[in-house]
């Protein structure tokens, strides 16, 4: 599928939110080397550094009041895609993508792909996970708006195995899990997902939804991958089952002082308590969808550590 032309338009125009994060950094750099005119919204309080590297990259930076809605429309007009790569709690997730929605809808844009980069939350029931409540919510927004939307799922970012998520626990030769060593789990990298969704912007055939992963290995799986990328043999470590998982979020919630952060540890337990779960595994993938991607598989990730 060709990716570098759409409407039959040599260089086409994708506006970009979320820009300064890593996610989005890479979405910007992955649609300039497609060809594409990478337009990027900042706020005026955004990160001069950062806002400086995406400028070098080539990025067109747009300087934006997200909650003047005229001129975030015009920050909107003539793109083919708006893509948005926000993070956040509920007044980002749900508040200022809302805010981007309309404004892609009044500029006339024909297609907007949402911050929904995760399992598939569509599969969970509500309370399950806070933020993908989020996504849940702006979700229904979304699917009332006049506008094709498609969403990437891309299950937990491999990246993070390294450090952030405690199941690969290298100091002590285990993999962490709960529940069943044999459920299969989704993992991509950062990189991978910001490939996908730059070749999915400049793709106007998109469905609603496309699910990808570089990798799916179960608790095995992952004990496999740690021992194969540190020459040293792991072993499983099962914690417990996924409703002592269950009162372990519980706890650490009523003892976590209330506070703005958007990945508290609860979260990330809550997090892997789904995927350990199998109820928002991703099927079928789309991986093929865009030849051109090489994925990168969790024993690569856990090598270069």
């Amino acid at each position: 599928m060709d990716t570098n032309n759409i409407s039959g338009s040599l260089q086409p125009t994708i506006v970009l939110a979320g820009a300064t994060g890593d996610l989005g950094g890479r979405i910007a750099r992955s649609l300039l080397a497609k060809g594409a005119i990478a337009r990027v919204l900042v706020r005026p309080d955004s990160d001069a550094s950062k806002v400086a590297a995406l400028r070098k990259a080539g990025a067109t930076i747009c300087e934006v009041d997200f909650h003047n809605a005229s001129d975030l429309a015009k920050a909107c007009e003539g793109a083919s895609c708006v893509v948005s790569a926000l993070s956040g709690l509920h007044y980002v997730m749900v508040g200022i993508q809302t805010l981007l929605l309309n404004a892609a809808v009044a500029a006339g844009v024909p297609r907007f792909i949402p911050s929904d980069f995760a399992i598939d939350f569509t599969k969970l029931p509500c309370g399950n996970n806070r933020n993908l409540d989020f996504r849940k919510e702006f979700k229904e927004r979304l699917d009332k708006a006049p506008i094709q939307a498609t969403s990437i799922l891309c299950g937990m970012f491999a990246d993070l195995l390294t450090g952030q998520a405690p199941i690969v626990l290298f100091p002590l030769k285990r993999v962490m899990y709960y529940g069943n060593a044999n459920q299969l789990m989704d993992f991509t990298t950062i990189q991978n997902t910001a490939e996908y969704t730059a070749a999915a912007a400049l793709d106007h055939t998109t469905p609603r939804y496309l699910r990808i992963a570089g990798d799916v290995l179960n608790a095995h799986g992952l004990k496999d991958a740690a021992s194969k990328a540190t020459n040293q043999e792991f072993k499983l470590f099962r914690v417990g089952g996924l409703g002592l998982l269950n009162s372990i979020i519980k706890i650490t919630k009523a003892v976590t002082p209330d506070s703005k952060e958007v990945f508290p540890a609860w979260q990330g337990m809550q997090y892997m308590r789904d995927m350990f779960s199998g109820l928002p595994k991703l099927e079928p993938l789309d991986n093929n969808r865009y030849p051109e991607i090489k994925w990168t598989t969790v024993a690569e990730v856990l090598t270069k550590r």
